[in-house]
């Protein structure tokens, strides 16, 4: 049974994102490939789902492949869309038999066509399911995304439909990806670095920043409860510690 979304009165978030970064070094420090790290990552995306589900969480956004990400060596591009297409097999339907939504973002088109109709099929699957949305950013940008919505109006303007003047924020909105989505609450980004490269760079106006040295595969219940009980604190000067998150949510386990 999921957990409310308040901490003792204090609203806790309802859309949270995460840079999952730092599986490569993960894997460096221990002598290993960087393909390692991505695999041993998977567990860290099970965890998080899980614990933002259990959360009461409305929205859980990963970003999972970057549109820059092609940059890297092609033997590991190509290990990385292995595993997601391993993923996808493996983990859709435990998404659905817990009621999840799953909702790819991003450039599609660049992806191999079995990917992207293993894409289709995973949203079709879970399209109805209500209990809470887990969308992965794949081949995303945030410029990108920007980008695609501002294209779009201006279609809508050389066929006659739309007048300049009428384009608002509002309006934008309706065409970036998530528009329909909760607003993103609460970033947290993994591995140590403090930037948000160019990840929902419109969804992120208004939404606090975590940082943490933490490396992805290691990002577990413990560290995601800290992010959070540093969002209650910050967003309502309420202080808390990450036991106590995870003390609420055993006692709403049990009831």
């Amino acid at each position: 049974m999921p957990a409310t979304a308040a901490f003792e009165g204090q609203p806790l978030p309802r859309h949270v994102a995460i840079i999952m970064d730092g599986n490569g070094r993960w894997a460096e420090q221990r002598g290993k490939f960087r393909v390692s790290g991505h695999k041993a990552g998977v567990k860290s995306v099970r965890a998080a789902v899980s614990f933002g589900y259990r959360l009461g969480l409305d929205a859980l956004t990963l970003f999972a492949f970057s549109s820059e990400n092609w940059r890297r060596p092609e033997d590991e591009v190509s290990a990385l869309m292995s595993l997601f297409i391993a993923v996808l097999g493996s983990e859709v339907r435990k998404l659905h038999r817990n009621n999840i939504r799953l909702r790819i973002i991003g450039d599609r088109s660049a992806f191999a066509p079995h990917l992207q109709r293993k894409i289709d099929d995973a949203e079709r699957l879970t399209a109805s399911n209500t209990g809470f949305t887990l969308n992965i950013a794949a081949n995303y940008g945030g410029r990108w995304d920007i980008t695609q919505a501002a294209r779009g109006l201006a279609e809508q303007v050389a066929r006659g439909e739309l007048a300049p003047a009428e384009i608002t924020e509002s309006l934008l909105n309706e065409h970036i990806q998530l528009a329909d989505s909760t607003p993103v609450d609460l970033l947290i980004r993994t591995g140590g670095e403090q930037r948000i490269s160019n990840f929902l760079l419109w969804q992120l106006a208004y939404a606090e920043f975590y940082f943490t040295p933490v490396l992805w595969p290691d990002f577990g219940e413990d560290a995601f409860s800290d992010a959070i009980a540093a969002f209650v604190g910050r967003e309502r000067r309420f202080g808390c510690t990450g036991a106590q998150i995870r003390e609420q949510l055993a006692q709403k386990t049990d009831a």
